[in-house]
């Protein structure tokens, strides 16, 4: 089955799924995979930071990258996964062309990651982060292939 993960959402799944999300630009792409479970999830998060606005983080922790990796490794769990086990995967965090960006939102948003997972231990398999594109990734659950275009 094909799901589709908007901009501050994720998906968890199992083997014959396909997980796709689009248009990812300063957002962080991020998908988890167990091979010896045969489950993953992608997860769509927007902003570095739930202390921006802990009322949203609350209701949808998917739109922050502090809380959506998180309950993305809990929901994994949940479906049979094993952290010790996760292959990670990394996209987006891209620095848009021609603008000042002094917020710096891409690179908060990978700062944020590589933070997280170095507290737990984790490190990317691979990651296709930054420059100017937007990224689309599709997440092949039943053969753990990541595909990144852009």
């Amino acid at each position: 089955m094909r799901h589709i993960v908007l901009v501050g959402n994720m998906k968890v799944g199992k083997k014959g799924d396909i997980i796709v999300t689009y248009a990812l630009g300063t957002s962080l792409g991020l998908t988890a995979y167990d091979p010896v479970a045969k489950v993953g999830g992608l997860l769509h998060a927007m902003l570095p930071l739930s202390r921006s606005d802990p009322q949203k983080a609350e209701t949808n922790p998917c739109i922050f990258v502090d809380t959506g990796i998180p309950k993305l490794f809990q929901e994994i769990t949940e479906m049979g996964g094993q952290r010790a086990r996760l292959i990670l995967r990394a996209a987006g965090c891209f620095r848009p062309a021609g603008e000042n960006e002094m917020f710096k939102i891409g690179e908060r948003n990978y700062s944020v990651l590589k933070k997280i997972l170095w507290k737990n231990s984790m490190i990317l398999e691979s990651e296709d982060v930054g420059g100017v594109a937007n990224r689309t990734v599709n997440f092949d659950i039943s053969t753990g292939q990541v595909t990144v275009s852009s």
